[in-house]
């Protein structure tokens, strides 16, 4: 998943929002998003049960959830609905997890891990309800294909497809060279798994219509109102610059971005930065030709590149990762070059977009579901696999609110030790083990 807010340097195609002036830096998916009128600031104290920290997908759906079961519910958000990772990430919807099942089972277990699996195909089913029970117009579409750019990501992705298998997973088969044109007008690669059953859609429209049913159940979104100081005590609160929710409950869902409000969980995560670029209008002939299924696509370098088509046929690419928290210089010409390795019939075409920011990883990628007290809740560190597993886990985050916690608790099972080196040694070191995996990927 590509994502969350830019870095901290400006640059060229991507804005910056204006104090107390919440907008989306400029994005295809902000030009193309559902009308969504700015929400009030917390202003005052308010009380609710539950007050949830984040208006992305994880906070939203949270929400919905505990909406539904009776709670009042108060969402804080320091800047507008989908407004990092949830509003500007690759928009792909893959299955499981970032880790192999049989990775996980050395961690927690067989039973535990055939667990995840199964909610991790909760997850999908969880989303294409929410689209539907809810008419949130995302575009949302199924079909996916993870391309093998050498003949060790072919074995690779062969172990993977078996491993489906003996899950009873019925969505994959493989694709060998002779097929490819027939996916995607790539001749780089030599085959590739295809997936029936990940897929893609519009995020930050999925976010703002989240954000809309969300509010027609009763939920208070304040936008605008970046989070100061929490308190995870007996009787929680969040405050902000003008207010305090004071409830029963206390939800983070900020994941990068949650930044200083709870330290002890903020070493398990590494904000990443990643970036995407949106062609010029193609044609619907035109990015056909590119993508004659219309699926979504990854390669499978542990630093890997995404597409797919937009709704008024561009290609929208994604890659360019940064681990150092710095943006990469000349941006958008890095991702066009990529682009053009991909897709060299480009060569005429202009980008009309680039944009990018922050995804939080874990050190073993996969989420990172807890709690801080009795009374306050986490989730984070989705490591490119949030499109889905947000839904999954905002189910389960409610479920243990409403004291069934038996889920949550397997989700939190799951190891999860702090990035190393002392504060700012954290980046150095991960940028060294990156240097390794990039280079691993040209061999």
């Amino acid at each position: 998943m590509v994502l969350g807010s830019g870095g901290r340097n400006r640059r060229p195609g991507v804005m910056t929002p204006k104090p107390h002036a919440p907008s989306w830096p400029r994005s295809w998916y902000s030009d193309t998003a559902i009308a969504c009128p700015p929400r009030p600031p917390l202003a005052g104290e308010v009380r609710a049960d539950v007050c949830v920290v984040g208006a992305g997908y994880t906070g939203l759906v949270t929400a919905i959830e505990l909406a539904g079961k009776g709670y009042s519910v108060t969402v804080l958000e320091a800047e507008r609905v989908g407004w990092g990772a949830s509003g500007r990430n690759g928009g792909q919807i893959v299955t499981g997890y970032n880790k192999p099942i049989s990775t996980i089972a050395n961690w927690v277990g067989k039973d535990d891990a055939r667990h995840l699996w199964d909610l991790s195909e909760e997850a999908k089913a969880i989303l294409a309800d929410l689209v539907a029970r809810h008419a949130i117009p995302c575009d949302l579409k199924w079909g996916y294909l993870h391309a093998a750019l050498k003949p060790r990501h072919l074995e690779e992705l062969r172990d993977y497809h078996h491993e489906l298998e003996a899950l009873g997973y019925g969505g994959t088969r493989m694709v060998e060279r002779d097929e490819v044109p027939s996916l995607v007008a790539c001749r780089r690669y030599v085959g590739g798994l295809y997936d029936a059953r990940s897929g893609q859609l519009h995020p930050l429209n999925y976010a703002l219509g989240l954000a809309a049913a969300a509010e027609a159940l009763g939920v208070r979104i304040h936008e605008g109102s970046r989070v100061t100081h929490i308190d995870h005590g007996p009787a929680p609160s969040a405050s902000t610059a003008a207010g305090t929710v004071r409830a029963r409950f206390l939800v983070l869902a900020g994941n990068a971005y949650l930044g200083r409000l709870a330290p002890k969980i903020q070493s398990r995560i590494m904000p990443v930065a990643t970036y995407m670029i949106g062609t010029e209008v193609l044609g619907p002939e035109r990015a056909r030709a590119l993508i004659p299924a219309d699926i979504a696509v990854a390669d499978v370098n542990f630093v890997l590149n995404y597409y797919r088509l937009s709704s008024d046929h561009r290609l929208l690419f994604g890659g360019g990762v940064s681990y150092s928290g710095l943006d990469r210089p000349e941006l958008a010409g890095l991702l066009r070059r990529t682009m053009l390795k991909y897709f060299p019939q480009l060569r005429d075409v202009r980008s009309d977009y680039c944009w990018g920011g922050h995804v939080a990883i874990t050190l073993n990628r996969t989420p990172h579901l807890g709690r801080l007290s009795p009374t306050t809740y986490f989730a984070q560190g989705y490591s490119g696999h949030g499109v889905a597993l947000t839904a999954v886990c905002g189910r389960l985050l409610a479920e243990a609110i409403n004291g069934q916690a038996g889920r949550f608790d397997v989700f939190a099972r799951l190891p999860h030790a702090p990035f190393p080196g002392p504060g700012p040694l954290k980046t150095p070191a991960l940028v060294l083990a990156m240097t390794w995996y990039r280079m691993r990927d040209l061999l």
